[in-house]
């Protein structure tokens, strides 16, 4: 039996502590740049909340990226210096969002969403391709990009997702972005290693939501 969850919302169509994934949900529906995040407990949540969003996360997730338990070698085996990509889709399809953290300091360096009726291999598509444009832009064209998706990485090696998400009206901005993604691929080099993230023997990519 799962444990039950409180989703804490610092900025959406209703902000709070919501007690339940479908009051959240419609909390940060249709809301772009939606900012929530769930916990395990009701005293978590009310502390969060008091809090600022972007310091708590930012705070969390560096904790969470101390990678204490790996061993010598463990430790050895991640390139340290990159980014990490990942997506969280609540049902397939789903309200999906992406984004995209500092693989040593789990510090968010960018995220995208929340998307109506969207799935979470195009939000991993998508956030590999926002990563390599933005490293692009920002002249860093040898850091690499971790992903835990191999769907994703193989859409990216061939510059187009393989989804059979119908396009819908909810969708709609969803699908602008991926034809932008993909136009982006089609006109753009990289030389950005696409590293396969190793769950099994690491755990969750820095980048995860912890949703899970």
């Amino acid at each position: 039996m799962a444990s039950k969850k409180y989703y804490v919302v610092w900025e959406g169509n209703e902000t709070g502590i919501f007690d339940n994934w479908t009051d959240c949900q419609l909390a940060i529906k249709s809301y772009s740049g939606a900012k929530y995040k769930s916990f395990k407990s009701q005293e978590e949540a009310i502390e969060a909340y008091r809090g600022d969003y972007n310091d708590f996360i930012n705070i969390s997730k560096k904790k969470k990226n101390t990678f204490k338990t790996l061993s010598a070698t463990q430790k050895a085996e991640i390139v340290w210096e990159s980014i990490s990509v990942d997506a969280a889709c609540s049902r397939n399809p789903g309200i999906m969002e992406y984004r995209g953290v500092d693989t040593k300091s789990g510090i968010e360096i960018f995220r995208q969403g929340p998307f109506n009726a969207g799935t979470n291999n195009l939000g991993e598509f998508l956030a590999l391709v926002h990563g390599l444009a933005l490293l692009q832009k920002k002249g860093r064209p040898h850091l690499p990009i971790y992903s835990d998706s191999k769907i994703a990485m193989g859409w990216v090696n061939k510059k187009k997702p393989n989804t059979k998400l119908a396009k819908v009206p909810a969708n709609r901005k969803l699908f602008e972005l991926i034809d932008r993604a993909v136009k982006w691929l089609e006109n753009n080099t990289y030389e950005n290693p696409i590293l396969k993230w190793d769950t099994k023997n690491w755990g969750e990519i820095p980048a995860d939501f912890g949703r899970k």
